[in-house]
């Protein structure tokens, strides 16, 4: 947050010294909740960005007076001055409906392509140009992406803001393909700012220390991350790597800092045990299946030995589906035997007390005979909830498991007690998944999945399932 809160005094700085280039382009001092007599003001300088007067040094200067007020502002202003871009930079139905009549009068080829061309123009709104202005100033891009995450957040408790943000996403849809990123393995000796990002942007298993992160980048770890050209110093979506020998089931034991080192020639597998996207802005902008494909293809290349492309995967969806099960009563949860288990276990009958009882319980992967009660129901319901619970259709309800399947990925392995920590143990009872990439068959699961919503899966998965 500091180094965040540093970064924007930063630009605020760089783009007020821009702005200030030619006269008359700084915004007045505005209140940083943007109160309603400052709001012409800022409106007038909108406008002022879409005026061609001055040529492209005005253009920048106006836009960058305009940035520079922006990072001033508080939440409640920002929500403002977002509101003047949604409501006054919008789309002139007007212009739209005449375009559409022109389109449908024209009588020759030519005359339709023509007007085709100015019903399109028609249609995008002018706050389309003054977000693109920003793309020319210093850090412009990093911006427009925080830009959007404010966006995220404050669209969804007000609808006038959505389509601001479905703007925004479009443009950055297109200066993010894929074809523009750089992937690049960070080390040790990578420079101490992007490190700091790592640990900061590290969504699945925080980083504690110094240490901690010092491991996950030793001799049998691997950190590869995909950058911009114009964010050169802020990570995108990384992942962490570890070279081991076997299918590994636990990720306590996986970050272990007094484990012994590999030798990275003698690994047979790579495990994929942290994907973490960085930037908020940038949220459904898809590039995390790129991501692995360059991953693997670099670890082909560097370490042949490695056979066996795999995950350590989180199963973050379970335990809410469960605690809906157990809400609505569903009576297929427990079979007879399990039932009779869990009531000895905890001294209480069926799915709502024994098991719901004895998972409240902090401690129950210490007690032998909890321990022993649940893990037979728990295994089989999650491998139930992985193949069977949906969304949309035909998509799977759990969105890790969705990325995986969706590039093309095997379930392969579930594990109980995988991941002990407290965040592990409240989102699915301490189990984790193995996801395996079977370099000859990614293509033909990907389009079976995305075709029907087929999900390809081992005996193991679906044998616990059934139970």
């Amino acid at each position: 947050m500091a180094d965040l809160l540093k970064k924007l005094k930063s630009w605020s700085s760089v783009w007020r010294d821009i702005a200030t280039t030619t006269s008359d382009k700084e915004l007045p001092s505005l209140s940083a909740d943007l109160p309603e007599d400052e709001i012409a003001q800022v409106r007038d300088q909108m406008k002022a960005c879409l005026d061609i007067k001055g040529g492209e040094v005005s253009a920048r200067s106006r836009a960058a007076a305009l940035g520079h007020a922006y990072l001033e502002l508080n939440k409640t202003g920002r929500q403002r001055f977002l509101e003047i871009l949604a409501d006054d930079f919008a789309t002139d139905n007007a212009k739209v409906e005449q375009a559409i009549a022109d389109f449908q009068a024209a009588e020759t080829d030519e005359e339709k392509r023509e007007r085709e061309i100015a019903l399109r123009r028609s249609l995008e709104p002018p706050r389309m140009t003054l977000l693109r202005q920003f793309n020319a100033l210093p850090d412009g891009v990093k911006f427009l992406v925080d830009l959007r995450a404010d966006l995220l957040k404050m669209s969804r408790d007000n609808s006038r803001l959505k389509i601001v943000e479905r703007d925004l996403k479009d443009l950055l849809i297109s200066w993010f393909d894929v074809g523009f990123l750089e992937l690049r393995q960070l080390t040790w000796h990578s420079p101490a700012a992007i490190l700091e990002k790592i640990a900061e942007y590290e969504a699945v298993h925080s980083i504690k220390s110094w240490n901690d992160l010092k491991n996950r980048l030793a001799r049998d770890r691997r950190l590869f991350a995909f950058f911009h050209p114009r964010m050169p110093d802020e990570p995108l979506i990384f992942v962490e790597v570890a070279l081991v020998n076997g299918m590994s089931d636990n990720v306590q034991e996986l970050l272990d800092e007094e484990a012994p080192l590999l030798n990275p020639e003698t690994a047979d597998t790579a495990i994929f045990y942290s994907i973490s996207n960085a930037q908020t802005g940038l949220a459904g902008i898809s590039f995390g299946n790129f991501l692995i494909k360059k991953v693997v293809g670099a670890l082909s290349k560097d370490l042949p030995n490695i056979k066996n492309f795999a995950t350590l995967s989180p199963i973050p969806g379970f335990q809410a589906w469960l605690d809906q099960a157990l809400a609505k009563g569903d009576s297929t949860l427990l079979n007879p035997k399990e039932r009779d288990a869990l009531k000895k276990a905890s001294g209480q009958k069926g799915a709502k007390g024994g098991l719901k009882a004895l998972l409240e319980t902090s401690a129950w992967k210490n007690d032998p005979e909890a321990h022993d009660a649940l893990k037979e129901p728990l295994m089989r319901l999650c491998a139930r909830y992985l193949l069977e619970a949906k969304r949309k259709g035909t998509r799977t309800l759990d969105p890790v498991s969705h990325f995986h399947l969706s590039n093309g990925a095997r379930m392969e392995r579930l594990n109980w007690l995988g991941d002990t920590s407290s965040k592990g143990m409240k989102q699915s009872a301490g189990m984790m998944i193995n996801y395996l990439y079977k370099l000859n068959d990614i293509e033909k699961n990907h389009e079976s999945y995305q075709t029907n919503g087929k999900i390809v899966a081992s005996s193991q998965i679906k044998g616990l399932r059934k139970g």
